[in-house]
């Protein structure tokens, strides 16, 4: 497609699909972006020394049990864990976010 002031367009039909679809999914990998960004920023937040796991509203057993045992020290850490899900982790988040813990109190 040609463009008045900038010039011809491309004539490559492969060149001119893949401007296509960046163009429509610009703003899905701009809301992915964004998200990894959040993860990020997450992934350095400390959990409190002695949680307690089993107060987590929604956090299956299996979680609880992983979680306990391996004490992690981060976020980031927990999230490592073999089984413990994304979902887990956000539990985690809202958990501490409506509890506002610090890493001296638990």
């Amino acid at each position: 497609m040609a463009i008045e002031g900038i010039g011809p367009g491309v004539t490559a039909t492969d060149v001119a699909e893949q401007v296509e679809i960046q163009a429509k999914y610009a703003g899905y990998l701009e809301r992915q972006q964004a998200e990894i960004e959040r993860q990020q920023h997450y992934r350095e937040q400390p959990l409190p020394v002695n949680f307690d796991y089993n107060a987590v509203t929604g956090l299956s057993g299996e979680a609880c049990e992983k979680l306990q045992d391996v004490q992690p020290q981060t976020i980031g850490q927990a999230a490592r864990i073999p089984g413990i899900t994304p979902a887990a982790v956000s539990l985690l988040l809202v958990h501490m976010k409506k509890h506002r813990y610090s890493r001296r109190s638990a």
